[in-house]
């Protein structure tokens, strides 16, 4: 299956941002305040966001193209350096001087978040810089993308009327489209070949209370497979694992898959990890049931990992292995 990787191009569309981190270690509290003193013994920078998703991708051996909008600023040429450095090309990145790079920074002490701070201004991304992405993505497509990732952060890209276009294009080439979801947009993405919300994203799209436990979540899937007319969804659910549905005539079919963490210490860009495994998967050619499975591996891998972070070939392989030997 992960033979077919290899110099699969797979298209990303959504909101990028540039994740930093300081790290530390903490002594004492401030004597100014309530509040821990991290004595900073590095500093980094990582590409976040749909960024992250190319950076996967490109990790596990697919050829990624990133169609995103970028500011004319510091950040932006880190993220673009970043980018290419992991093998990402950054061509394909609309720059608006209206609009600034999103960044977040994140203080860890002691493999513990302290604090995070946002750069940001989301409502500065004008509709002429939308226009460019969708015309960037409609000339990537064509390259011959065999799958289209929208990474919704909720971050100005990817507003309903950019969603249904970028949807419309991938239709138009017969590319089936991924979606790492936001609960706002959900009712957006009807007729999409896969979602990936967690259980608080599945059920605040479909505007419900969350409830515990396995029935509530498969009451819950068959009812956004319905509503949204989609051919898979796969809800992730934490250290319960995930579920997935497939579209089998008029009714879904259910799949659980078990968590595969060993120990959890950051979930910081999993649903990333999740969205670019299983779109590969799918694309090289697997059922989603066997696309789902890869993509638990992979989630497994990466939230043992501090950071934003990817999963190598060699690590889902080995994953895969020591799932055959207690299955």
């Amino acid at each position: 299956m992960v033979a077919g990787f290899r110099g699969r191009k797979i298209a990303v569309f959504g909101d990028l941002m540039l994740d930093r981190y300081i790290k530390g270690s903490v002594k004492r509290i401030s004597p100014e305040a309530p509040v821990p003193v991290v004595r900073v013994t590095s500093e980094s920078a990582v590409c976040g966001g749909s960024a992250n998703v190319a950076v996967n991708l490109s990790t596990l051996g697919a050829v990624p193209v990133l169609v995103s909008v970028a500011g004319r600023d510091a950040a932006a040429s880190e993220l673009s350096s970043l980018l290419t450095a992991a093998g990402v090309s950054p061509d394909f990145l609309v720059r608006d001087s209206a609009f600034r790079t999103i960044e977040k920074t994140r203080v860890i002490a002691e493999h513990q978040q302290v604090v995070r701070f946002d750069r940001e201004h989301p409502a500065l991304l004008g509709h002429a810089a939308r226009k460019a992405a969708l015309a960037a993505l409609e000339t990537a497509l064509k390259s011959g993308c065999q799958a289209l990732i929208l990474s919704d952060y909720g971050k100005g890209l990817l507003e309903p009327a950019t969603i249904k276009a970028a949807m419309a294009l991938a239709a138009k080439r017969g590319v089936p489209v991924f979606v790492d979801p936001k609960v706002e947009h959900f009712q957006v993405y009807r007729g999409a070949a896969c979602i990936t919300p967690n259980t608080m994203e599945a059920f605040g799209g479909m505007r419900l209370t969350v409830r515990d436990g396995q029935e509530a979540a498969e009451q819950l899937g068959r009812e956004i497979m319905r509503k949204l007319a989609l051919r898979s969804l796969l809800i992730t659910q934490g250290e319960h694992g995930m579920t997935l549905f497939t579209r089998k005539g008029a009714s879904a079919e259910t799949h659980h898959i078990p968590t595969r963490a060993r120990e959890v210490y950051d979930v910081t860009g999993a649903g990333d990890t999740v969205i670019s495994t299983l779109a590969l998967t799918w694309a090289a050619g697997a059922a989603p049931e066997e696309a789902a499975l890869a993509a638990n591996f992979a989630a497994g891998i990466v939230v043992g990992k501090l950071g934003t972070a990817s999963v190598t070939v060699e690590e889902l392989l080995e994953s895969a292995k020591s799932w055959l030997k207690t299955a």
